[in-house]
């Protein structure tokens, strides 16, 4: 089975008419992107846009052929004209199964904002999800039915990462899925940053005109299995960190900033951790815990760690690191010991692993001892973790820096 994808832009495409943003600004030559259209067979037209006809002659392809035209998502603005020849666009009821001649077979699948989704099966067997912007399965029933996971995925991936995760839960996208990104809008800068950005959740994005063979292997970087996302204050690190694993099933929060210490609350940390519970996908659990060994060491869904920093705190307070005489007499030996515990179960574990550190090296140096030595062993701690790491990332400004991997 054949896809050519017309269009793999937003509903306005992209560049958005009229807007002024640096992305729109930016977005020339192939990373120009038409409204997402894919045309399966030559026979089957899913989403009819503007000028279907004209990016279908770019592609090398014809819409005269074409039996079907099926809807996703609801068109805003004035009516698209449908080109002579083809039938009048419709739609699927959720659930239903529509036949055509040609031997495809197109199953509406419902979702949980309006619009349709649709699995497509070709004559042979080969098997397609094309899903609307904007939207996600509804619930985790597994839209792939009881013939297996999916060869090929069409979802808007920036936008409702959490799609992917329903489907990954489901069992309908597996290790063999390509998944490639669809309905691209101007929420992301085109080029590397959205090759990086889809590559961190095993996804990818192709020009429009692109024609795909549906079942055929296509290579995709692996997800990392370590990562270490350093930043810092406000750089947008956790942010950074938490959109890795969004597209992903069940996933681990470790909070480590619990008051495990009796200390008196503080409203203005409350405030913090609240914002970043309400940011998590509600399918996270959360863990509040410094005792990360045992979590690495167990098989299991990806871990979130957040963050490293405080998991210092917590160790060096355990060994009374602040006191020059207990750090003398064992604390700094008792500390390099909990330090190399860490490493190497982060070196052991067979689970996904995301971890955030803030990067304090580069600043000011503290005025205090104590400071001092808590941003010498964060520096350390930060060397060692990274050892460990597939891929480690830095964030400055919100923009992220690959430094390995």
């Amino acid at each position: 089975m054949e896809l050519t994808l017309l269009g793999t832009g937003g509903p306005d495409g992209l560049p958005r008419p009229g807007c002024p943003c640096a992305v729109c600004a930016l977005a020339v030559g192939e990373a120009a992107r038409g409204p997402s259209a894919a045309l399966v067979d030559g026979t089957l037209l899913l989403d009819l846009t503007p000028g279907a006809a004209l990016a279908a002659a770019r592609a090398g392809r014809s819409l005269t052929g074409v039996r079907q035209v099926l809807l996703s998502h609801p068109h805003d603005g004035p009516a698209v004209e449908v080109p002579a020849g083809l039938p009048q666009p419709g739609r699927v009821p959720d659930g239903r199964e529509l036949a055509l001649l040609t031997g495809h077979r197109v199953r509406a699948v419902a979702m949980d904002s309006p619009g349709t989704g649709y699995a497509v099966t070709g004559p042979d067997g080969q098997r397609l999800l094309y899903l609307p912007p904007g939207a996600a399965p509804a619930g985790l029933a597994d839209p792939a039915g009881p013939d297996g996971r999916y060869d090929l995925v069409l979802a808007d991936v920036v936008g409702r990462p959490d799609a992917l995760a329903r489907l990954r839960a489901s069992g309908a996208v597996g290790p063999t899925t390509d998944v490639v990104a669809v309905h691209l809008d101007h929420d992301v800068p085109q080029g590397n940053e959205l090759t990086r950005r889809l590559a961190a959740v095993g996804a990818r994005a192709v020009p429009d005109g692109t024609t795909l063979t549906v079942g055929a292997y296509e290579e995709v970087p692996d997800v990392p299995r370590r990562t270490l996302v350093l930043g810092g204050a406000r750089s947008g690190k956790s942010v950074e960190a938490e959109r890795r694993l969004e597209g992903f099933p069940g996933v681990v929060y470790v909070a480590t900033g619990g008051n495990y210490h009796g200390a008196p609350a503080d409203e203005e940390w409350a405030a913090r951790v609240g914002a970043h519970r309400e940011r998590r996908p509600g399918s996270w659990r959360t863990v509040e815990t410094c005792d990360l060994v045992p979590l690495l060491a167990e098989p299991g869904p990806p871990l979130l760690i957040d963050c490293l920093s405080l998991w210092l705190t917590d160790a060096m307070d355990a060994v009374d690191a602040w006191d020059d005489a207990q750090w003398s007499d064992g604390g700094e030996r008792e500390l390099r010991r909990r330090v190399r515990e860490l490493t190497g179960a982060v070196r052991a574990t067979r689970r996904p692993v995301v971890a955030v550190s803030n990067e304090v090296g580069s600043g000011i140096v503290p005025a205090t001892a104590s400071g001092r030595r808590y941003r010498d062993e964060l520096g350390r701690l930060n060397a060692a973790f990274a050892t460990e790491c597939e891929q480690v990332v830095l964030v400055v400004a919100g923009q992220a820096l690959v430094l390995r991997g």
